[in-house]
């Protein structure tokens, strides 16, 4: 049996937690750093402009608990409960469509109808001082008996002066601890650090993303969706938020829908078989079309999800801040604008993109790339550091339903121009060691790898460093191999360095 964690590991001398002893004769300043969590939850306690009510269902009331053991809560709660029967849950909140309660729209009615109730059982006089907060969570922690994809709805609503329209924030969250006890603990330090932040940090939305794990680390939880809204925020880029999530180490990956909205992974790689295409896509070209369409035809697929992925390792840093973001939402915008959705991630190796797919659904993965990319993949370097090298990569990265599909290329060195194609990659001169020609040859051979057909050969000497170099110096060759409204997008916009001329 699981030994019960408790908070007694924060609490060393009664009240000393992460190195913070808690006294009313010293409470922390508002936006004191380094602080620890009991440390947050006191300042707030001790901040009499501070007001609100804690709802939390689904993994006990963690957060509001910290609130109590730091003392002086009396003058923050108002109310905290747990409906955790879904027919009293539907008495207060109303029916969810499927019954389905660990969603955002779960959350949101929530938040909505618990700030409400304290609006109206208020003292009018009382709110020209107050700040009034909702804070709110539905959660799917791991159960007793164990499985299951533990993951989570936080948010908090919040006046941030007194009498004005409230702001939000809304996460969600997935949990890695391995007990419910820790799972717990884990979301009770994130929703004291969202009540912290909102209110104490809230002039540098990227700070206050910053500061959400504190204490509990990316290694228990990760933050994968966040929106901000509300008169503070109404200026903030919701995608811009989006992107720094992943740039900062919040969360590994975020999906893009076909719109160019921010969406859950969960929601549209359900039960779902998924087609990869990697690349920079920078533009994107109509190699890319090719390889989507051609890779279509042969799987044959009537559920299926076609991704273009771009990993924010394989760029170069040059720009920082906005601007570098900026180009990443080029990137989505016009990839979107071709029918794609978008997953942008941190992932550099490809097992680790599989690993990822594989968490939200367990039909088929296919990854379709070039045969350029593919000597690229079985170039050992890429897999120092791992036990098992290149042999464990490849394990990783070919485990369950999982195919690669080749798309050929012309030989650059070859004055024919003769395609590098999956079966002639092993006698062709190219960059593939010769000592890993038979671990490529039994993929092939038990069709983990597999040709492209049917691709157009007449759009195989496109290369997109010198579709991106004619984009930039005012030429016009780049708009007959891009696909036209990509090219009207990026005309319009200036997009990728444009240049007219």
């Amino acid at each position: 049996m699981n030994r019960v964690l408790t908070l007694t590991s924060h609490l060393p001398n009664s009240q000393k937690t992460g190195g913070g002893t808690i006294s009313s004769s010293h409470a922390p300043q508002k936006g004191e750093s380094n602080l620890s969590t009991l440390e947050k939850a006191l300042t707030v306690n001790l901040d009499s402009s501070k007001y609100g009510v804690f709802c939390e269902i689904g993994a006990g009331q963690e957060v509001v608990r910290f609130f109590f053991l730091a003392g002086g809560a009396s003058g923050t709660i108002a109310k905290s409960m747990s409906a955790y029967d879904k027919d009293v849950s539907d008495a207060i909140y109303g029916q969810e469509p499927g019954r389905r309660y660990v969603t955002k729209g779960r959350l949101q009615k929530m938040l909505d109808r618990e700030f409400e109730i304290l609006l109206e059982r208020m003292p009018k006089e009382r709110g020209k001082q107050t700040q009034y907060f909702v804070f709110s969570d539905t959660v799917a922690a791991r159960s007793f008996k164990g499985g299951g994809n533990c993951h989570g709805w936080m948010g908090l609503k919040a006046q941030l002066y007194p009498e004005a329209e409230p702001s939000q924030i809304i996460l969600h969250v997935r949990m890695f601890d391995t007990t419910n006890q820790q799972q717990q603990h884990a979301l009770g330090i994130l929703g004291v650090n969202l009540i912290y932040a909102m209110f104490y940090l809230k002039r540098d939305p990227y700070k206050l993303l910053d500061t959400l794990l504190d204490g509990v680390g990316r290694d228990r939880i990760e933050i994968d969706q966040c929106q901000l809204s509300g008169p503070y925020f109404d200026t903030h880029n919701p995608r811009l938020t989006a992107l720094h999530l992943v740039t900062n180490g919040l969360t590994n990956a975020i999906l893009f829908d076909t719109s160019g909205s921010i969406v859950n992974a969960g929601d549209i790689f359900y039960k779902k078989d998924v087609l990869v295409l990697r690349g920079r896509f920078r533009p994107v070209t109509r190699v890319a079309l090719d390889m989507r369409r051609s890779a279509e035809d042969m799987l044959g697929k009537k559920r299926m999800v076609t991704l273009a992925e771009i990993s924010t390792r394989q760029l170069i840093d040059s720009n920082s801040g906005v601007e570098y973001h900026q180009d990443f939402l080029s990137r989505v915008d016009v990839l979107c604008s071709q029918g794609f959705h978008v997953l942008v991630t941190d992932y550099l190796r490809f097992f680790r993109l599989r690993e990822y797919l594989n968490t939200y659904t367990r039909r088929t993965v296919t990854f379709c790339m070039s045969v350029f990319n593919v000597i690229d993949l079985f170039q050992e370097h890429f897999y120092e550091g791992m036990e098992g090298g290149i042999l464990e990569a490849m394990g990783r990265l070919f485990s369950g339903n999982v195919t690669l599909l080749v798309y050929p290329r012309q030989n650059p060195k070859d004055p024919s121009r003769s395609l590098i194609t999956a079966d002639n990659i092993l006698t062709t001169k190219t960059s593939l060691d010769p000592s890993l020609h038979h671990l490529y040859a039994f993929l092939r051979e038990t069709k983990k790898i597999l040709p492209v057909s049917g691709y157009e050969e007449s759009i195989l000497t496109i290369n997109t460093a010198h579709v991106l170099q004619d984009l930039q110096q005012g030429g016009t060759h780049w708009e007959t191999v891009v696909p036209q409204a990509a090219v009207e997008m990026i005309k319009e916009k200036k997009l990728f360095g444009y240049n007219s001329l």
